[in-house]
């Protein structure tokens, strides 16, 4: 895995799970990040291990790629719709781990080979999250199609993350010193 938070977007992500690559690829795009994902994972036995083995180590490389994050932004927010489904993504790259995961998904399994659970991508995200040191809030303001639900949900954590890590400046955006 690579990730370069000063990227284009750029994106080649290969986990078995043909909906999560897709996933992870609007992450480095929306997010732009030069996003590179090759994991290979028990998929014969589950997708939980794969999903959630690759949160934690984007988060990782993630912090890593952030330093001391001298000069980011640091907060951001956005509402980011996907024809009906609207998703609000709150996010800090506070150095303290939190994640709010309101995102419902109204139906089951999103098809593909081998399908793709949706109830995994909160196990994504909380991996992530923990990893990185990031507060993140995911919630779901409307929708009826889960693929879209769940795509608006990354595209808007994208989207935060993004902003967040935007350089304005050249000090630490913390009163205490740390992130």
């Amino acid at each position: 895995m690579s990730v370069d938070v000063d990227g284009t977007g750029t994106t080649e992500c290969s986990t078995g799970l043909p909906f999560f690559d897709h996933m992870l690829d609007q992450l480095g795009r929306h997010g732009g990040l030069d996003l590179r994902v090759q994991a290979v994972g028990d998929l014969s036995i589950d997708a939980h291990h794969t999903v959630e083995d690759t949160g934690i180590l984007l988060g990782t490389v993630l912090s890593d790629a952030l330093g001391d994050k001298r000069g980011v932004t640091r907060f951001a927010s956005i509402r980011v719709p996907l024809d009906e489904a609207v998703v609000e993504a709150v996010l800090d790259l506070s150095g303290r781990p939190y994640l709010h995961y309101e995102v419902s998904a109204p139906g089951e399994r999103i098809l593909g080979d081998p399908p793709f659970d949706p109830q995994l991508m909160e196990e994504f995200w909380r991996a992530l999250v923990t990893s990185a040191g990031i507060t993140l809030h995911l919630t779901m303001v409307r929708g009826r199609n889960t693929h879209h639900v769940i795509e608006a949900s990354v595209k808007a954590a994208a989207r935060a993350l993004r902003s967040a890590v935007r350089i304005e400046g050249s000090e630490l955006p913390s009163t205490k010193g740390t992130l």
